[in-house]
């Protein structure tokens, strides 16, 4: 049976094949401890729920503009909007079902035949594939392994050609948890206008981090003058526990915006009108949704350090960098490598079948010498997971 070229270069999200392998593994009756999933343990707020009831109840299940609700649009933009920072016009917010498709509008509508888009890597599984969809070409670019891999000008420098149209990454990162400072980013963002290039900045897990302050440095800190053409990445997914609720957005200029809008309107729409009507609870009271993310936030940070405490003490022979944010633990499993064992995914497989806990090889992120772990999951079951893969190792 032959596709389209449109999708000859598809492959599917890893993350999702492990995730799907650990269910299946459980359903035969093994004991399965899944680490692979992105996806927080925790119910979504009570209150953001409710209120998806509420307006299910009062009607509110008809189509919206294609971009969200105004009402919603600018309570995110109300939201992002830093102190003292840029005044952020709602008309450049559209809402998607997922930052996933706000991410895909983006890329298909800025890129295309003949472009390369720098990506950093390590890189979240569906950066690339979102990139060839667009018909352009990912190059994945790698800061220095001992600073965490972090982008800098003289990285991208020795990468940039012609060619190249757009810059994605994220902060705080997926896999590795780094964190971008305001310099780092700053240094990254004025690189970039310096040559033209779209800035497509990933910011999904902003609430998730471990610093000082209640968010992670994003390019909407930034000086005004130190931004070219732009566009951020965000959603309720993962910093208010609503994966399945699909709501993610783009914040960009006003003119890029309707672009991106235009582009939506032909493959999904507006995103689930009740599922806006939640996050507008969200985002229409920030002091309540702070809230609820700190208590969040706070069970996070407990369990990064647990887990690194657990690795030093536990498998000192897998190094790995320590999280700044997210809830991801990226090691480095080049140890375990053996004749029968040769790369990353033979290594995660191995431990999957004979310990039951379900990491994702690096070869998913372009870091083949590491796995990821998500400790979106309770401690009880972030000890287990040690202690089966330590007895494994011996």
């Amino acid at each position: 049976m032959q596709f389209s070229a449109n999708i000859s270069k598809l492959q599917p999200s890893a993350t999702i094949a492990v995730s799907s392998l650990a269910k299946r593994l459980r359903a035969e009756g093994r004991d399965i401890i899944d680490l692979s999933a992105g996806e927080p343990d925790f119910d979504t707020p009570e209150w953001i729920s409710q209120a998806a009831i509420e307006a299910i109840r009062e009607g509110h299940t008809r189509y919206t503009p294609t971009p969200g609700m105004p009402e919603l649009r600018k309570a995110i933009a109300d939201f992002v909007r830093r102190p003292g920072g840029r005044d952020i016009d709602w008309n450049g917010v559209v809402v998607s079902s997922g930052a996933k498709q706000a991410l895909f509008n983006a890329c298909f509508a800025l890129f295309g035949p003949g472009d390369d888009v720098l990506i950093g890597a390590p890189y979240w599984t569906s950066y690339p594939e979102i990139v060839q969809l667009a018909r352009a070409e990912p190059v994945f670019v790698q800061g220095d392994e001992e600073q965490g891999f972090l982008l800098t000008p003289e990285v991208l420098d020795a990468a940039v050609t012609p060619a190249t149209k757009g810059l994605l990454f994220s902060s705080p990162s997926n896999p590795t948890g780094v964190v971008y400072s305001l310099d780092e980013l700053e240094a990254v963002a004025r690189w970039a206008r310096d040559r033209g290039i779209w800035l497509i900045s990933d910011e999904i897990y902003r609430h998730i981090q471990f610093g000082p302050g209640r968010e992670a440095p994003g390019i909407l800190d930034l000086p005004s003058d130190a931004l070219g053409p732009w566009v951020l990445i965000d959603g309720a997914s993962k910093s208010f526990a609503m994966t399945g609720w699909r709501i993610g957005f783009s914040v960009s200029e006003p003119d890029v915006a309707a672009q991106l809008g235009a582009l939506q309107s032909h493959i999904t729409s507006n995103p689930s009108a009740p599922s806006q009507m939640a996050a507008l609870a969200a985002y229409g009271n920030p002091e309540r949704t702070v809230e609820a993310v700190a208590e969040m936030r706070a069970a996070f940070h407990r369990r990064r350090d647990l887990m690194v405490r657990l690795f030093q003490q536990r498998l000192p022979q897998l190094p790995f960098l320590e999280p700044q944010g997210a809830f991801y633990l990226f090691f480095n499993v080049e140890a375990l490598f053996t004749e029968g064992r040769q790369t990353a995914t033979d290594v995660c497989s191995w431990i999957l079948q004979e310990a039951g806990v379900a990491v994702v090889p690096g070869e998913a992120f372009g870091a083949p010498a590491y796995a990821r772990l998500s400790y979106a999951t309770s401690d009880a079951q972030l000890e287990a997971a040690v202690d089966r893969i330590a007895a494994l190792l011996g």
